[in-house]
């Protein structure tokens, strides 16, 4: 008889990779990087379960927006009444760059207490420094053209 894996608490382990998103379009970075943090790489993949890995995400002041996505606005509403806010997101990409990205990339993770717990396994860097040397993040091969 076939029995079901399921993944136990225990036995799931958790990878560092570091990403070097310079000169990478927004969307494609995040697509790649949200599947890795979610763990759909891993044959052990479970939809109820954080089996994904930590992902460090560098310089991302040197992103790209291709097409005409610079001029696009973001709306959000901040919940109070006239609370409408929006900017453009060349001019997000100018303030605040490590913003965008995490921003692309929660808007690929599940709005749930899972996807919460898989975002804190997301660091974004505007430089090409960060703090994580001492858990040997390997690098993450994101492909960067569409062939």
């Amino acid at each position: 008889m076939n029995r079901t894996y399921t993944n136990k608490e225990g036995t799931i382990e958790h990878k560092w990779f570091v990403v070097d998103a310079a000169g990478m379009p927004v969307g494609r970075l995040a697509a790649q990087v949200a599947q890795v943090i979610r763990g759909k790489h891993k044959p052990t993949f479970a939809y109820n379960a954080d089996c994904g890995d930590f992902v460090i995400v560098i310089n991302a002041d040197k992103v790209v927006l291709t097409g005409n996505k610079a001029d696009e606005i973001i709306y959000w509403h901040s919940g109070w009444p006239n609370g409408l806010k929006n900017i453009s997101r060349g001019k997000m990409l100018a303030d605040d760059p490590v913003k965008l990205v995490e921003k692309a990339i929660w808007g690929m993770t599940p709005k749930t207490k899972l996807g919460k717990q898989l975002f804190k396994k997301l660091k974004v860097y505007a430089g090409s420094e960060h703090p994580h040397e001492a858990q040997n993040p390997q690098p993450l091969n994101i492909k960067k053209d569409k062939n």
